[in-house]
């Protein structure tokens, strides 16, 4: 019950301080290949070229399985934190934070180049900073409600309303018959490990689900509002952070404020002083901030498809390791949902590129 010991905060916080360098080098090193591709003769693939080799293949190894690290021991961390410190906004606060403190240190240090954003550029960055916030934001109060593993499984139905979003906000969108398909045990998995689920409640249900809702319309912005926006992936992370952190900063202040005293004194009860305790919020903000920087360099590096793959691949290392390590109760009925939900986010993973006939896109 202490949030996963001093000695795990330390380890997370000298391993993720080393991945960080690693992961920043490697979107640097990324930057540079992609200029070099676009020199090479017209039929060479980036994608095969960093890939290409023994060498390549074992750094590709290496960094998906720092980016399904850092999910794992961020989704552990992030559990602990919450049974400690139940203030979900304020969680989310020191999660939004450290992206962008990070983001302004390696800019400082020139780990990572500035690039100056306009006006303009921040009016259309912010809606994405909403959606990032209030995604987020609920998945802390499902996280708090729920077991993480249960969390994850309805996490899981985010194609579902991604063809959904899309389908309403995007105007002519169209879609694949297999991709529809696909969606019917995505929908019935998550459905059968609900009406199974030990650890089942509405708030944490429903707020899994806005918080699928508000991921998927952050990419829909995306497509409606960045276009004239050129950021890497790092500056636009973190200036999605800083964004978010200042909007929901004054709501944190308002709800959390009075009970900080009352937490921190139950806390240090449990033999957590407020120093170490301060320093597990940023050990989890900055696994945080880590695991989606780990989730770009290997989509640099890989084709959509393939990642979307392995973040199927990681949600169940994520399911699995949390019931390992919380040894929630699980029944027959819940992993059978489960096993559904993932199969079908797998196939939707592999026909989602899939172009309809003009017949059903007209």
């Amino acid at each position: 019950g202490r949030c996963g010991g001093a000695p795990i905060g330390l380890i997370a916080a000298a391993a993720g301080g080393a991945a960080a360098i690693g992961a920043v080098r490697a979107t640097r090193a990324q930057t540079r290949a992609r200029a070099t591709v676009r020199m090479a003769a017209a039929g060479e693939s980036a994608g095969a070229d960093a890939s290409s080799g023994a060498a390549g293949k074992a750094l590709l190894a290496v960094y998906i399985g720092c980016w399904y690290a850092a999910n794992i021991l961020f989704n552990i961390f992030n559990k602990r934190l919450l049974k400690i410190v139940p203030l979900y906004t304020t969680v989310t606060l020191f999660q939004l934070a450290m992206g962008g403190l990070v983001g302004c240190a390696l800019w400082a240090t020139r780990l990572h180049k500035y690039q100056k954003v306009t006006a303009d550029e921040l009016k259309a960055i912010y809606p994405l900073a909403l959606a990032h916030l209030a995604g987020n934001l609920f998945t802390n109060l499902s996280l708090r409600q729920m077991a993480v593993s249960f969390t994850h499984t309805i996490k899981a139905s985010e194609p579902f309303f991604s063809v959904v979003i899309g389908k309403v906000f995007v105007p002519g969108t169209a879609f694949h018959p297999a991709v529809y398909a696909s969606l019917v045990p995505i929908v019935a998995g998550v459905t059968l490990a609900s009406v199974s689920e030990v650890s089942f409640n509405w708030v944490g249900f429903l707020t899994a689900m806005a918080s699928n809702v508000s991921f998927q319309s952050r990419n829909v912005l995306s497509k409606k509002f960045m276009g004239d926006v050129k950021l890497d992936n790092l500056n636009l992370f973190a200036w999605i952070s800083i964004l978010s952190c200042a909007t929901l900063a004054p709501f944190a202040l308002v709800l959390d404020a009075a009970k900080y005293g009352g937490v921190a004194a139950a806390a240090a009860d449990k033999g957590i002083a407020l120093m170490p305790l301060l320093s597990k919020l940023c050990v989890c903000g900055f696994l945080h901030f880590l695991y989606n920087q780990f989730s770009y360099v290997v989509l640099q590096r890989v084709n959509p498809v393939t990642h979307a793959v392995g973040n199927t691949m990681k949600r169940v290392a994520v399911i699995a390791s949390s019931i390992l390590v919380f040894r929630n109760p699980v029944t027959k009925l819940n992993l059978l949902g489960t096993a559904i939900a993932i199969a079908g986010v797998a196939i939707y993973s592999q026909v989602k590129k899939l172009k309809p006939s003009k017949s059903v896109s007209a």
